[in-house]
Formats: structure tokens, C-alpha cells, sequence
């Protein structure tokens, strides 16, 4: 019987950097060339054996439209493979996964590049409707007169730019941003700030002890410097110094920055192809995406999309939570995990045992893939079967897939 899975032949990311630190000055499609690149080294393919090439990206820039076909040109795949930029919001590290799943069993191609990258630094400073429309005045002058005219009309709040960053992450139907549908669940299912900040406190103690994960990473080179890890993680993190942060949502809530995701700057590429082109071109993958799901859910309640997703992702494999080996559920929010473990009991020794997003980051369009990559490397040093990967997405979905390890 022929093998219908997707095979992870292999991956590679860059490291994960806070905003406005390490990575700061290469673009998002800069930070996918490197990691389309390193992958097609460290692989040794044939670009030209590649079908597609599919990329998630969230907050995509101006000046690279479908930031898929920029990363492929600039990796060194031919001008006749295709490319897609794909959003699914948090999950479209994901997403870019399961349209090459879904594109190979429609028979439309067998080898692909799949992975997310974002570079949340350079979200770009926006100006304000009435504003563009005096720029837009200005620049259709045709004498200086009629300059200084346009330029008149411009007052001081003309200039008050906003935020592209905050406005990606707040959700336009329930008014609420991401960190205030944390507060909300941690209102509603009696989370503790204690418990976030312990939460937390592991996610940073497990990252930094997590040198295995340095396998995963490829260096940046960038002014003559070699980055070759997440700079995110904290050794010296400890409860009672995460208990001294403020909080940024609500002023009697529960949600700090250190209980939070991290705003983050990285990029992940993955080969993946069918299981019979794998063996045909003689890769030993890392292992296999067996099922998946995405789900629906209130958008105030976000956090809880992995709740759906994971019940839906288990009844379409037959499988259980207890089947598991390792599971990773995107650290999006401290008090967001908790919640879905309240629903979804996880033990301890199964979950994030390499850190999460609030230690590591959360480069949006790129975390999904890095959740997959991270979890096939721990199946193969733990020489263990499944994995259950997992992460809410703002605007009110989840999505969870099934991995197997080779």
C-alpha cells in the first residue's frame, strides 16, 4: 500500500531575536533567503527538483510582494518553480505545511519548500487616512504655489504615525488585542499571576538549558559578526523577578511582558515531500505529518483555538492526548496555555520540554514551522514515535497537527 504521508525531510531557522536586536536590519524576506538557503545546503537538493515553494508570512512587506517568489529567486530556485505567500496568522508556518500536504495528494507536485518567516522590527509606521490624502494633495502640485498650499493643510497630528505592529495585533471584530483576550481567559478560569509568572519562569529555564536546539539553527552572518542563537532565552530568569514586571494590558490584571511571547525577528525553512520521492532520492526523513486540523473559535477567546483543534486533529487520527510523546502548544500567552491545559491535560514532562514562544519568540509567520521542526528533532533524540503540535491564532482559530518521527 503506497505511503500517503508528507515526509519532513529536514529544516533549518535562523535564530530567533528580539525585536530591535540582532536581526533588526535584515528584512523579512532577507531573513527567508538565509534559512531557503542554508536549508538547500545542509540538504545538498537540486533546486530544480523543487515543485513549489510556500511560505507563510503575516505582517508582509510593501516592497516584496508574495514574499514566497522574492525569498525562492534570491535562495537560487529557477524562475519556473512558483510561489506562494500563505497567512493563516499565527499558524501560517503551519499552513505553508499542510497546502504542500494538501497540493501533493491532489497530485500537484511531490517536493517542496515550505516554512514562514517575519520580521516584526520592520513593521512599518503608518500614516493616518486624512493624512495620506494631504501627502497624496502635495505630491500632485504642479507649481509652488500650489505646494505651499498642500503643505499648509498639514497639522501636527498629520504626523502622529500609527503603529503597524499594534494594529496587526489587535482584532477588528472583537476590539480586543492579543494580550487582553490573555486577560480575559485568565478572568475567567481563575489564573493567577503566580502561575503565569511560574509558567513563564519554566518556559526560560528549559530554553536556556536546551543546547540540543542549536541543531536546528543556522548562523546569520551580518557585519562581520556570526548570530547563531535566540537570543530571547534567560538563564537568569526567576519568579521573583518576573514577579516585579508591570502589567501592560490592564492595570489590575495579570499579563506582563514576561509572561508574554516575545516579540521576535526569525525565519524557518523545511524540505518536505512525498514519502515515495523521498526514498527515491535517497533522504532519511525526520519524520512524517500524519493528520491535522484548524478550528474555529470566539475571537475574544483565541487562546482556547487549540482546545477545538487538537479534539478535531485526534478524532480524524484515531488518537489520544496519552499518545503523545512530546507536545508543543505555542506559548502565544501564559495564561493562555494554562487555560487550554485546564481543558487539555498535558503532563508536564511531555510539554515544551525545550521552551516555548516566552522564552524563545514569537516570529509570527514563522513559529508554526519552527514548533514542527523543533518537536521532529526531539522525537529523534528521544527515539520516540508521535508528536502533537498545537497553537492558537489570533482572530479566533487553532490548529494542531500530528507528526511522526522516522
Amino acid at each position: 500500500m503506497a505511503d500517503t504521508r508528507l515526509a519532513i525531510v529536514d529544516g533549518v531557522r535562523t535564530p530567533f531575536c528580539k525585536m530591535g536586536t540582532d536581526l533588526a536590519s535584515l528584512s523579512a524576506d532577507e531573513l527567508g533567503r538565509i534559512a531557503v538557503s542554508a536549508l538547500l545546503a545542509k540538504t545538498g537538493l537540486d533546486p530544480a527538483l523543487v515543485d513549489e515553494v510556500i511560505i507563510g508570512c503575516v505582517c508582509q512587506p510593501f516592497d516584496a510582494a508574495n514574499i514566497a517568489r522574492v525569498i525562492a529567486l534570491r535562495a537560487g530556485i529557477p524562475e519556473s518553480v512558483p510561489a506562494a505567500t500563505v497567512n493563516r496568522n499565527c499558524a501560517s508556518g503551519m499552513e505553508s505545511l499542510t497546502a504542500a500536504a494538501e497540493r501533493m495528494a491532489a497530485g500537484r507536485g511531490s517536493v517542496f519548500i515550505v516554512g514562514g518567516t517575519e520580521s516584526m522590527t520592520n513593521v512599518p509606521l503608518l500614516y493616518r487616512p486624512e493624512a495620506a490624502r494631504k501627502f497624496g494633495k502635495l505630491a500632485k502640485a504642479k507649481s509652488a504655489s500650489e505646494s505651499l498650499l498642500a503643505m499648509a493643510r498639514f497639522r501636527a497630528g498629520d504626523f502622529r504615525p500609527r503603529v503597524g505592529l499594534q494594529m496587526g495585533l489587535t482584532d477588528p471584530v472583537s476590539g480586543l488585542n492579543m494580550g487582553e483576550t490573555a486577560e480575559l481567559l485568565a478572568r475567567e478560569n481563575g489564573i493567577t499571576r503566580e502561575a503565569e509568572d511560574a509558567f513563564a519562569h519554566r518556559s526560560h529555564g528549559r530554553a536556556a538549558a536546551a543546547a540540543p536546539m542549536a541543531d536546528e539553527i543556522c548562523p546569520v552572518y551580518l557585519n562581520g559578526n556570526s548570530i547563531t542563537h535566540d537570543n530571547g532565552p534567560r538563564a537568569d530568569s526567576s519568579p521573583a523577578g518576573l514577579a516585579k514586571l508591570r502589567t501592560v494590558f490592564d492595570q489590575y490584571g495579570t499579563v506582563t511582558a514576561g509572561n508574554s511571547s516575545q516579540v521576535t525577528d526569525g525565519a524557518v525553512s523545511l524540505l518536505v515531500m512525498s514519502a515515495a520521492r523521498a526514498a527515491e532520492l535517497g533522504f532519511q526523513p525526520l519524520g512524517f505529518l500524519t493528520h491535522y486540523a484548524y478550528t474555529g473559535c470566539d475571537p475574544a477567546r483565541m487562546g482556547l483555538g487549540p482546545v477545538s483543534a487538537i479534539a478535531k486533529a485526534s478524532a480524524n487520527a484515531g488518537l489520544k492526548i496519552e499518545d503523545a510523546d512530546i507536545v508543543e502548544i505555542n506559548e502565544a500567552f501564559a495564561a493562555q496555555v494554562l487555560a487550554v491545559l485546564q481543558r487539555v491535560p498535558v503532563p508536564e514532562e511531555k510539554l515544551n520540554v525545550n521552551g516555548g514562544a516566552i522564552a524563545l519568540g514569537h516570529p509570527v509567520g514563522a513559529t508554526g514551522a519552527r514548533l514542527v521542526l523543533t518537536a521532529l528533532h526531539e522525537l529523534r533524540r528521544r527515539k520516540a514515535r508521535r508528536a502533537l503540535v498545537s497553537l492558537c491564532v489570533g482572530g479566533g482559530q487553532g490548529a494542531a497537527l500530528w507528526l511522526e518521527g522516522s
